[in-house]
């Protein structure tokens, strides 16, 4: 029975008071590319381009390389760790994280139109990471050496433990610090649900971890625990790159498998009957037939007969003949 009430525990932390394990900044309206309303956060590089604008007297435009590499620089560090808090598994959240920016870069049009390009992002990426047929990669069916430290291991161990949608919750709301609406919205349930789904994953981790049932202390234990691990994401150009190089290879693939068809069906239509043509049963041995026997020598009473024959008048009542009609 699902219930419809708001977490029973304490309330967190004000959001200005929590460290977040990763929220975009908007850049300012000079910093923005023409046509795009959506934020993007910032990175060491575009400042730099920034700054060289500001210089030269003209504020001048982001390209999306350079908007996509500042979202990447951003988020991708906080994304990893939160992968791995949703499967505990290192490589596997690198992965998940290069995966979503890889659709973003495919749909970069849309995403730097969005409102929230993180959370698009990090939305894509949590999909990615809790996908079930992972369960079937014959390199992810193993587990992975646990946390060194015991009480990571313990809290982790936890974690996995929980549903997915659960876990999600709980990583949304107690780890990055998202509110109880956007949350729901994020994990596509309603605001009861997702407020059920909470109560339930923190009732699940104070019961195994009695010290974690405190909303703040949860939350900064999933903060050590996210960053105790050294995850690394890719450089920017490398994920852009390898999203171009998969493109460009799907690309040749459904071409060559279009043009596989085309000549297949060709073939087909020069080759094929026209007509139906009955097959021919094959030969078959017939037993039982005695095998033809040769003429022998007449005797006395048959060359009497041929004789008679041949003095017979060929017409007559005594012999019939057949006339050419």
């Amino acid at each position: 029975m699902v219930t419809t009430t708001q977490p029973s525990a304490s309330p967190p932390p004000p959001p200005g008071k929590r460290r977040r394990l990763g929220r975009s900044r908007p850049l300012t309206s000079a910093q923005r590319t023409p046509g795009r309303s959506g934020p993007v956060t910032t990175t060491e590089e575009p400042e730099q381009h920034a700054a060289a604008s500001v210089a030269s007297g003209r504020p001048d435009p982001l390209t999306p390389a350079q908007a996509f590499d500042a979202l990447y620089a951003f988020c991708a560090p906080a994304l990893v760790r939160q992968a791995y808090l949703l499967t505990g598994r290192r490589e596997l959240a690198r992965e998940a994280v290069e995966r979503a920016f890889q659709l973003a870069w495919q749909r970069w049009p849309e995403v730097a139109r969005d409102r929230d390009p993180a959370g698009w992002v990090r939305a894509v990426a949590y999909d990615c990471a809790l996908s079930p047929w992972h369960r079937f990669r014959p390199r992810y069916r193993s587990p992975e050496p646990p946390p060194a430290d015991p009480a990571d291991r313990e809290l982790l161990h936890v974690l996995l433990t929980l549903p997915p949608s659960y876990r999600r919750t709980l990583v949304l709301y107690d780890g990055v610090g998202l509110d109880l609406p956007e949350t729901a919205a994020e994990t596509e349930a309603s605001t009861p649900a997702a407020a059920n789904r909470l109560t339930h994953a923190r009732k699940v981790v104070a019961a195994r971890v009695p010290e974690l049932a405190d909303p703040g202390r949860l939350h900064t234990r999933l903060l050590e625990l996210a960053s105790a691990e050294r995850l690394s994401a890719a450089r920017p150009p490398i994920v852009r790159t390898g999203c171009e190089r998969r493109n460009v290879f799907w690309t040749r693939a459904a071409i060559a498998f279009t043009v596989t068809i085309v000549g297949a069906t060709t073939l087909t239509l020069r080759t094929a009957p026209t007509r139906y043509e009955a097959p021919v049963a094959p030969a078959q041995a017939v037993h039982g037939v005695p095998p033809p026997v040769g003429l022998g020598p007449l005797s006395r009473e048959d060359q009497e007969l041929r004789a008679k024959l041949r003095q017979a008048e060929t017409s007559g009542p005594e012999r019939l003949a057949p006339e050419p009609g």
